[in-house]
C-alpha cells in the first residue's frame, strides 16, 4: 500500500499531465457551479419570503432580481430551460397575488 497520497485540494491526481490539469479545471469549474446554483436558491427564496410577509415591494424588486439570476443560470447552462420558465411563472403569479 502507497503511503504517498497523489491528491491536491482533494482532487484526485492521474499521472498524465493533460489530466493532472483537467482534473484541477474540473473542481474549479463544479465550485463555480455549486455558487451559481446556490445564488439562484437563495433569489427565488427571496421572492418567497417577500411574499410570505406580504410586502409587495420588496416582492416586484426580489423578483426582477431573481428573474435576472435564472435567466443568466440558463445562459451558463447551470439550469434548464423549462425550469426557469416554471419558476419564474410560479413566481410572477405569487407576487402578482399579493393584496395590494
Amino acid at each position: 500500500m502507497h503511503t504517498f497520497d497523489r491528491s491536491i485540494g482533494g482532487v484526485s491526481m492521474a499521472n498524465i499531465k493533460s489530466q493532472k490539469k483537467r482534473a484541477i479545471t474540473n473542481a474549479k469549474r463544479q465550485a463555480l457551479n455549486v455558487s451559481k446554483k446556490t445564488e439562484v436558491k437563495s433569489a427565488i427564496k427571496k421572492v418567497l419570503t417577500a411574499i410570505e410577509a406580504n410586502d409587495a415591494e420588496a416582492a416586484v424588486k426580489a423578483y426582477n432580481v431573481a428573474n435576472s439570476v435564472l435567466d443568466k443560470a440558463v445562459t451558463d447552462g447551470i439550469k434548464k430551460k423549462n425550469y426557469v420558465a416554471r419558476q419564474k411563472s410560479r413566481l410572477s403569479k405569487a407576487v402578482n397575488s399579493i393584496e395590494k
